[in-house]
């Protein structure tokens, strides 16, 4: 819990726009880029069309999904560096991490349920009922952990802001 107001300097309206972009591009890339670096899974020694799916996966060529990954990969990485970079030099508050890491933790959740759920197996998906059972409560409780971080964090800014110097 932040006890003094926090040390930045004033930035830019393009800077924040900057930042909330780069943010958005973080949350965005890392479903992607898990999904595309795992790529599909198939029972091996059959046919695909004899296999069942949870969700069937779009028709997309092996190389092309682990580029897919790369890419998003490559773009979260830069957008990571960018708002580290600018929280430690000060322009950007350090705290929007306290919001960020939850939500980059439903992003690997997705992924990893994205890349279970279309996987080609006979009979029943057994990994799709886990990603059922504990995914999903635990990708809903990081978003209640990020909506009431950013909300604490936006009225302990307000209070400050409010404060006379």
């Amino acid at each position: 819990m932040r006890t003094s107001p926090p040390t930045r300097k004033p930035t830019s309206t393009p800077a924040r726009a900057l930042h909330r972009g780069a943010a958005i591009v973080l949350i965005a890339a890392v479903p992607v880029g898990v999904a595309g670096l795992l790529g599909q899974d198939y029972e091996q020694g059959r046919p695909r069309s004899e296999l069942s799916y949870e969700v069937r996966p779009p028709d997309i060529p092996a190389g092309w999904m682990t580029t897919v990954g790369i890419v998003a990969l490559l773009l979260a990485v830069a957008a990571a560096s960018l708002l580290l970079h600018r929280g430690r030099s000060g322009d950007a508050d350090r705290h929007q991490w306290q919001v960020l890491w939850p939500l980059v933790g439903v992003g690997v959740i997705l992924g990893l349920g994205y890349h279970i759920a279309t996987a080609g197996v006979i009979g029943a998906n057994i990994g799709f009922g886990l990603v059922l059972l504990f995914g999903v409560p635990l990708a809903v409780v990081l978003l209640l952990v990020a909506v009431a971080r950013a909300w604490a964090l936006r009225a302990e800014d307000r209070r400050h802001a409010s404060r006379p110097s």
